[in-house]
């Protein structure tokens, strides 16, 4: 193939690339709803068991130490894979940037179509999501409203178990081993998905690439 050729069969494979990344991006998304509803809809189904279960605590006891860490362990499950298909949309965009560059590259008005202002994350410098910081960004996460809801879970299940073993008399010590585990799974999700996403590689390259990597 000529010179033209060569050009036009490459134009072909990036715009069918492009697609491709589009609906993979689109799979991530619709991945990371019906697995956020599935943990809910176990929860709520466990909940609603447990209302049924404690007009007798000998059988709630039992029931919560069986029913909750197997919810517990889903929940764990579900923040790890929704923290995974974050970055593999994540690999999706920076695919997607890659050709979009070279777009600009086709003809002078290319380079004003396909501007990398006019684009997305991460041409676009900083995403919408972090307009009120890192940290807030994190906490808005499906993973970590998730992983939250799980760390009730947890916290409510010790708190139940060990008033249950210690007598009512020591509800307070276990309600508060009860929040104690809460915060201590939740800042622990906090630090491993912050930790996930500083050695995505990908990304990490685009922005060194573009002089927007975080010293």
């Amino acid at each position: 193939m000529d010179e033209k050729d060569q050009r036009a069969a490459l134009l072909t494979a990036l715009t069918t690339e492009h697609f491709v990344l589009q609906t993979a991006n689109a799979g991530t998304i619709n991945e990371a709803g019906a697995r956020s509803t599935l943990y809910v809809m176990a929860l709520s189904s466990a909940l609603v068991a447990m209302g049924f279960a404690s007009r007798s605590g000998e059988v709630l006891v039992p029931f919560v130490a069986t029913v909750l860490p197997a919810v517990f362990l889903l929940g764990v499950l579900t923040t790890v894979r929704l923290i995974d298909t974050s970055l593999e949309s994540q690999q999706y965009l920076v695919g997607i940037a890659r050709i979009r560059a070279y777009y600009r590259t086709l003809a002078p008005e290319a380079a004003e179509l396909f501007a990398p202002a006019r684009g997305r994350w991460p041409e676009a410098g900083g995403s919408p999501a972090l307009g009120l910081g890192l940290v807030v960004a994190f906490m808005g996460t499906s993973a970590t409203m998730v992983a939250v809801i799980n760390a009730i879970v947890a916290g409510a299940g010790v708190t139940l178990v060990v008033r249950d073993r210690l007598g009512a008399e020591r509800g307070t010590l276990a309600l508060w081993l009860g929040v104690a585990t809460v915060v201590a799974l939740a800042a622990a999700f906090y630090a491993f998905q912050r930790w996930r996403f500083a050695t995505f590689e990908p990304v990490l390259a685009w922005e060194r690439a573009e002089g927007t990597a975080p010293t």
